[in-house]
């Protein structure tokens, strides 16, 4: 109990105001109109959270056929879950943007060590799937839950909060780099083995962070030769054990058929020598994925008339933007491409404004996970990149990564509300960071 009085107590310099702000959200939420009055933040970016989820509900209820089919459930219990996954959503985006983002910093410390724990406990007693454990079954609710979701939004939390306080000595290796790699270099080994996917884009993520907030470009440089070691080591393995002539993999030595090193050394193989005449399983879903752009053509067949959500694996989940493409057309491709880069825009915007370290480098962290994971989606759609298995942020059929998602968002548009309150757009308030 003394911990939680200790990150809810007034900080040292800061305001009756700001301490009130904290904690006002969940004291009553008022009539609509008050509810209404009480939003504030970007407006823009609230405007592609609505666009977005909007489009989730039609995508998820058109691509969930084969599924529901399978499950022995209506195509129609999909959609009321796809539903009722939005407005939680959106009411996880509310409180948080009106929680003052001073209370992220505080709370980041400890949000990061409990991930670590629970990455581990994953890691050996989760949710086993495809040799690879990711998520752990939350009890009463029976919902799975993915650990490296919450390790990624308390890893970036605490970025950016030793990113503000290290500023004065950033340049330098023990003192400043250190403490701002290690942490990354725990999550990232932590979370690799079961999910390197996520591993891989939490670590450019972090990388682009730490250019940004002034971390010596020798030792930037020297991380991503360092994590380049076993990358190579792993796309010469795949090049290397690569049968041209059968088309399959050869024996691979003992020490590498452990977990999921034969899955991605057979998805390099797959998107190196795959090409649109292979027919076999490995290179099922990118076909499949194929089909449905093609198929789509530059103004697609209509909502609801794919053709490839029958045969497409995961079509509501990984593969949804093939989905849009067959449906919408490469206009509706681009359209949503253009939403998720005009949502970096602002959230950039922001991160000008902002006149605390800590509030700037958070809105523009949670904002680059998110454009690169959509991106990363978007890219194994169209075979720019081996399948990586993320999902399409706010599109993709709701669970733990959608509600996360939200929460991101959610704390992005927090700090909006205080930039808004620092430009005297709203009734002043003052805004200190601990």
């Amino acid at each position: 109990m003394s911990i939680w009085k200790n990150i809810f107590a007034k900080a040292p310099g800061t305001t009756q105001t700001e301490e009130t702000s904290i904690v006002m959200p969940f004291k009553k939420l008022g009539t609509v109109d008050g509810l209404v009055q009480k939003t504030k933040g970007d407006k823009v970016i609230w405007a592609i959270v609505i666009l977005l989820t909007m489009a989730s509900l039609l995508l998820v209820y058109s691509s969930t056929g084969s599924l529901a089919f399978r499950m022995s459930k209506s195509n129609e219990s999909y959609l009321f879950k796809q539903f009722a996954f939005i407005i939680l959503g959106l009411i996880i985006i509310y409180f948080a943007h009106r929680v003052n983002y001073t209370l992220y910093a505080r709370i980041a410390k400890i949000l990061f060590l409990i991930s670590i724990p629970l990455l581990i406990y994953t890691l050996f007693f989760g949710v086993q799937l495809n040799a690879g454990s990711r998520w752990i079954k939350l009890p009463v609710i029976n919902m799975t839950f993915q650990t490296s979701d919450l390790a990624k939004l308390a890893l970036f939390m605490y970025m950016s909060r030793q990113l503000s306080r290290k500023q004065n000595v950033i340049k330098d290796f023990k003192k400043g780099f250190l403490p701002i790699i290690i942490p990354v270099g725990i999550i990232c080994l932590l979370i690799a083995p079961a999910n390197l996917s996520t591993a891989v884009l939490i670590a450019g993520t972090s990388l682009i962070l730490m250019f940004i907030g002034r971390v010596s470009l020798k030792h930037i440089a020297l991380t991503v030769a360092l994590a380049a070691i076993p990358i190579v080591i792993l796309i010469s393995v795949a090049v290397s054990t690569y049968n041209k002539d059968t088309g399959e993999t050869e024996k691979l030595p003992a020490i590498l058929s452990s977990g999921r090193i034969p899955t991605w050394i057979s998805r390099i193989q797959t998107f190196v020598y795959g090409s649109k005449e292979d027919d076999t399983e490995k290179s099922y879903q990118i076909n499949q994925a194929k089909i449905a752009v093609a198929n789509g053509g530059f103004l697609g067949l209509g909502p609801g008339n794919s053709t490839a959500r029958n045969y497409l694996p995961h079509s509501y989940s990984d593969f949804i933007y093939a989905i849009i493409i067959e449906e919408y057309g490469l206009f509706g491709g681009a359209a949503i491409l253009f939403i998720y880069l005009l949502f970096l825009f602002r959230c950039i915007r922001i991160y000008k404004k902002c006149p605390y370290a800590f509030g700037a480098f958070l809105a523009l962290a949670l904002s680059f996970t998110l454009v690169i994971q959509a991106i990363a989606n978007m890219g194994v759609n169209v075979n720019l990149f081996p399948n990586t298995g993320v999902t399409l942020p706010l599109v993709s059929m709701g669970g733990s990564s959608f509600l996360f998602t939200c929460l991101s968002i959610g704390i992005i548009l927090s700090v909006a509300r205080n930039v808004e309150q620092q430009e005297g757009k709203l009734q002043p308030e003052t805004v200190k960071e601990k």
